[in-house]
């Protein structure tokens, strides 16, 4: 996994802005690609590799034990309403520290660390600030385009019927 910097982006960075400048780690779901802020990334782990001991839910995955924590793991397909088949061996799990604790959730891959100023974010066409406010805005980085989410708010939703992604 190769950081990927906007050209110039180094540059500025040493010229005093790097204030400005956020990591964003991207990761693709359902076909599309989404980034979180890396800084609320505790560590990345292949599904297969973690030991969990229950997968009751239909969003809740499982609960899992990583470095002696036990983690509730959210199956991020169920939480937008993809169809959720049978877990594949190449899906990871991102275990973030969230403001409210750590969790574990299910993406169908990690794809790189992207690092992007807010010139590069834009805002998500058609959206109104309270429909979906753990939408931050479209990123665009060497040609992709990533649907930037405040992870902490995102998790912290609590609704019965799946969550509609953008």
């Amino acid at each position: 996994m190769q950081p990927t910097t906007p050209p110039g982006a180094a540059g500025t960075a040493e010229r005093g802005t790097a204030h400005s400048l956020t990591q964003y780690l991207s990761f693709r779901l359902g076909g599309l690609e989404y980034g979180l802020d890396y800084r609320c990334v505790r560590e990345l782990r292949p599904l297969k590799e973690l030991d969990r001991f229950s997968s009751e839910g239909e969003v809740l995955h499982s609960v899992a034990v990583s470095r002696g924590v036990i983690i509730p793991i959210v199956d991020m397909r169920a939480a937008f309403g993809s169809a959720r088949g049978a877990p594949d061996p190449s899906m990871d799990v991102i275990i973030l520290q969230l403001s409210n604790g750590v969790m574990g959730m299910v993406v169908d891959g990690v794809t790189d660390i992207v690092t992007l100023a807010p010139g590069d974010i834009a805002a998500v066409p058609g959206l109104g600030e309270t429909e979906a406010d753990y939408l931050l805005g479209l990123g665009t980085v060497a040609g992709r385009r990533l649907i930037l989410v405040d992870i902490d708010r995102l998790m912290a939703i609590r609704s019965p019927s799946p969550m509609q992604a953008a």
